[in-house]
C-alpha cells in the first residue's frame, strides 16, 4: 500500500480540520497519483472535500465508527480490520491512504511506499504525520529538485519501508 501526504517542516499536516497549505502543483501530483486508484480516508477528511463528496474517478473507502454512516459513491468500513479485508480485493500498489492523522497512523504499518510533499515552513498545527526521517523502518529513496510556490519552498519525496 501507498500513502500520500503533505507535511510541513515539523511533520504537521493540519489545523482545525483543514490542510495547512494548498499548493497547485502538489494537488496535481495527488490527482495524478490517485486517479483510477483506491483511496482510504476517514470520515472527517471526507467532510473537507467539496460538498463532503467522495473523490471522482477513484474507489473511495471511508472509515467511520458510526454504524449508520453511509455516503453515496463510497464504500464505508467501520474498523481498520474491516477496511483491510475490503482492500484484499485490490492490488496493493493501487491503494493510497490519504488521511487524516489517525488513519495515517493506523495504516502506516501496512504501507510500503510514502509519497511525502515536504513543505519548508512551520505552521500552527494540531495534527501530525509520523516523522519518517526519525523512523529506522523507512528510508528516503527519491527526492525532487526544490520547487517554489510564491515564497514557499517544497519538494516531493518518496520513502520506502526497509526490508524486514
Amino acid at each position: 500500500m501507498n500513502l500520500i501526504v503533505n507535511v510541513d517542516r515539523n511533520w504537521a499536516i493540519g489545523y482545525k480540520g483543514k490542510l495547512l497549505v494548498s499548493i497547485p502543483e502538489d494537488m496535481k501530483f495527488f490527482r495524478t497519483q490517485t486517479t483510477g486508484k483506491v483511496v482510504v480516508l476517514g470520515r472527517r477528511t471526507l467532510d473537507t472535500f467539496p460538498g463532503g463528496q467522495p473523490l471522482k474517478n477513484r474507489t473511495n473507502i471511508i472509515l467511520s465508527r458510526n454504524p449508520d454512516f453511509r455516503v453515496k459513491g463510497a464504500l464505508v468500513c467501520h474498523s481498520v480490520k474491516e477496511a483491510l479485508k475490503e482492500l484484499e480485493k485490490y492490488d496493493s500498489d493501487d491503494v493510497y491512504i490519504i488521511g487524516g492523522d489517525a488513519i495515517y497512523r493506523e495504516f502506516l504499518p501496512y504501507c510500503s511506499v510514502a509519497h511525502v510533499t515536504r513543505t519548508e515552513h512551520a505552521y500552527e498545527a494540531d495534527a501530525w504525520f509520523p516523522d519518517l526521517e526519525a523512523d529506522p523502518e523507512w528510508t528516503l529513496t527519491g527526492e525532487s529538485e526544490e520547487r517554489t510556490y510564491f515564497d514557499l519552498e517544497f519538494r516531493f519525496c518518496r520513502y520506502e519501508r526497509r526490508e524486514r
